[in-house]
This record gives C-alpha cells, sequence and structure tokens, in this order.
C-alpha cells in the first residue's frame, strides 16, 4: 500500500492539463471517467489547446475545459499577457485541490507552482536533465514514472490516478467522446443523401498530417478498388489541409468507380458519427483511428514509424497492421528523413483487404 495516497474525500476540484494534439486529448478522456467513476463528489476541470477542445466537449465527468493558444504569434506581447492574466484569474477562482499534469509542457509546471494545490502529479520524464528533474520533483507532489514505449498512452495516463492510489477497474477505461446531437443529425442527412444506411459502408481515411505516416495513394487505390469489387460500398475522408486532398485526388485518379468523398467537409465530431455509423474504420495512426477506437467501430490501421503498442487502437476490436522490420518504430520522418516510411509503404494490399474481410466476419459488440 502507498504511503502517500491521496485522500480524495478532501479533494473537491481537479485540473486536468493536456497540451497536445487532438489524438493525445482524445486519450485522456478515461482519466476523467476513472476519478468521477470512483469519487462523483469532484468537479473535474479540463486545460488543453484551444483547437483540441473538441475531443472533450460534452464529456460527461467534465466540468469545466479551458483553453489556450497553442501559439501567440499573431498576438502582440501586453496582447498575450492579459490573455494569460485572465486565464489565470479563471484557473485560481476554481481553487484547485489537485492538479495532474499528462505532459512535459513547462506550462503546467508553472501552473502548478503558481495555483499551489493541495496535491499535484505529473511524470518522471527519462530525457530530462538533473536540474530540470529535480525541479520538477520539488514542484509535483507525487511523480510517476512514464512508462516504456510499450506500454500503451491510455495506461500512462491512468498511472497518474494509480500513483495517487486510485486503481481503475478494467470496465472503466474505455475512451469517451461525445459527438451531440447537431453532429448526428448532419451526417444522418449526408447517408440519406447517398442512399446509405448505418453499417452498410467501410469509412476509409487514408491521410495524417504527418507524411510519414502515410501508406502509399497507389495502395490506398488498389484496396478501394478490391473492396468495391467485393461489394463494399467505401466513404472516404480527409482533413481540408492542402496535402491531404492532394492525397485523395491521387487516390481518386486511380480509381475504377468513384467513392463516396466527404474529404474537408466534416467536423471532427460529425467524423465521429460517421465512423460510428460504418462497418468498420480503415486507415492510419492519426486521430480519425482513435476517433474511431472511441466510438467502438472496429479498426483496421497500419502502423509504421510509430509505436502501435503505445498509440493502437484502445479497447475496440481491431486489427493492427505491422512489418517485422528490426527498424521500427523509430518515430523518424520517414526513413533518412525522406517522408517516406518503407515499413508502411512495403505492407501489401492483400494483407490489409484480408484484414478487413476477417475483422467484418466476426459480429459487432
Amino acid at each position: 500500500m502507498l504511503n502517500d495516497a491521496v485522500d480524495f474525500s478532501q479533494v473537491k476540484t481537479v485540473l486536468v492539463i493536456k497540451l497536445r494534439h487532438f489524438g493525445d486529448t482524445l486519450l485522456t478522456s478515461p482519466v476523467f471517467s476513472v476519478l468521477k467513476a470512483h469519487h462523483p463528489h469532484i468537479e473535474i476541470d479540463a486545460l488543453v489547446y484551444e483547437e483540441t477542445r473538441t475531443m472533450l466537449t460534452l464529456h460527461p465527468a467534465i466540468s469545466h475545459i479551458f483553453g489556450i493558444q497553442r501559439s501567440h504569434s499573431h498576438a502582440n506581447t501586453l496582447q498575450q499577457l492579459k490573455t494569460e492574466y485572465n486565464l489565470f484569474k479563471q484557473l485560481k477562482a476554481r481553487r484547485y485541490d489537485l492538479i495532474i499534469h499528462l505532459t512535459e509542457h513547462t506550462r503546467g509546471l508553472w501552473l502548478t507552482r503558481l495555483l499551489k494545490p493541495r496535491y499535484s502529479v505529473s511524470y518522471h520524464f527519462p530525457g530530462f536533465s538533473p536540474r530540470r528533474k529535480k525541479f520538477w520533483k520539488k514542484t509535483f507532489t507525487h511523480i510517476t514514472p512514464h512508462g516504456s514505449p510499450q506500454r500503451h498512452v491510455v495506461e500512462k495516463h491512468l498511472d497518474t490516478l494509480r500513483r495517487m492510489g486510485l486503481y481503475p477497474n478494467r470496465s472503466e477505461r474505455a475512451l469517451s467522446l461525445v459527438a451531440g446531437d447537431a453532429a448526428e443529425q448532419r451526417i444522418d442527412a449526408l447517408l440519406a443523401q447517398h442512399g446509405l444506411e448505418k453499417q452498410t459502408y467501410i469509412h476509409v481515411h487514408p491521410t495524417s498530417r504527418w507524411l510519414f505516416k502515410c501508406w502509399s495513394p497507389e495502395k490506398f487505390s488498389a484496396l478501394i478498388n478490391q473492396l468495391h469489387k467485393a461489394g463494399y460500398t467505401v466513404v472516404m475522408s480527409a482533413a481540408p489541409d492542402a496535402t491531404e486532398k492532394a492525397f485523395v485526388k491521387a487516390i481518386q485518379q486511380q480509381l475504377k468507380q468513384p467513392v463516396i468523398d466527404v474529404s474537408g467537409q466534416l467536423t471532427l465530431k460529425e467524423m465521429a458519427v460517421l465512423t460510428q455509423r460504418a462497418q468498420c474504420f480503415i486507415g492510419m495512426d492519426s486521430v480519425p483511428m482513435h476517433i474511431a477506437a472511441a466510438m467502438n467501430t472496429p479498426v483496421v490501421v497500419l502502423f509504421g514509424p510509430s509505436g502501435d503498442l503505445e498509440w493502437g487502437p484502445w479497447q475496440v476490436a481491431s486489427k493492427v497492421i505491422t512489418l517485422a522490420y528490426a527498424c521500427r518504430p523509430c518515430g523518424q520522418d520517414g526513413c533518412g528523413g525522406g517522408k517516406i516510411s518503407e515499413c508502411l509503404t512495403d505492407i501489401s494490399v492483400n494483407i490489409v483487404f484480408d484484414a478487413v474481410q476477417s475483422l467484418l466476419e466476426k459480429p459487432r459488440l
């Protein structure tokens, strides 16, 4: 038993800080669920980048979501100071008893020092210098190891709770993403427009914001052609980014029959509903894959330079496709920094197609 376990009966307000990308933010959702399930009296807030707020809005365990800008490059110094001060006042008014800081971002460290909660928890990051490690240890009342690359990010997040004496049940660890009525109505109308019903199509999201995490357009075209030949309907999505649009166009140019293309047309909440209504999801290591897992849609995902054990689909029926290359996962920006990862591009179309067929043969839970 821990000799410094937190007395949660004395905790009324908690702030969870996660300053990262969309997928990273979604993967924090079980922290809120577990904490609320074990201690319903606690009010739990989130501090995230403003752009990632949508990953946590409507979460039933969250009281308030505070957003900050990733960069103040378009703001002058006075505006920046005013924004920061107003945020600090709002956070201070919440009188936090506990702060859970889930990244190595120094912003969370300084907020913890300034807000002075009774309890605070973060990680021991292996890359820290001795000086920074000492400063970190002096700031937080509880420190937990960050964990190895073989440990899933969700479990790493939940390790902060374990370090304080709160042990989550396995049934409590699912991702939580609430799309909302407006998103459901939009997608239901879109499906009706194309004559589609629930679970009568496959959702393919071939892109990632990072090109080195992508399969080739040629192989995606071949896969979709094979899916069409087998009688499946394909709905394809991508972000409105120009690079992703060009990637989708390259796929479309090699198709024997068109897909239903909604690229650049959906919010992330709407994409969540589109995925939820699908038979299965096919994609890369990116936020749409994590969204599919949160919506309990079977997932076929291709992993290359990023680690599937650490970032794979969480608690959902899935087929994770990798090649047993000794150099992966390397985390590099493509082989030799060339934006193309051979551990991905060498994956055959037939392997992916067979994985889809195998997954769809199983009843959806």
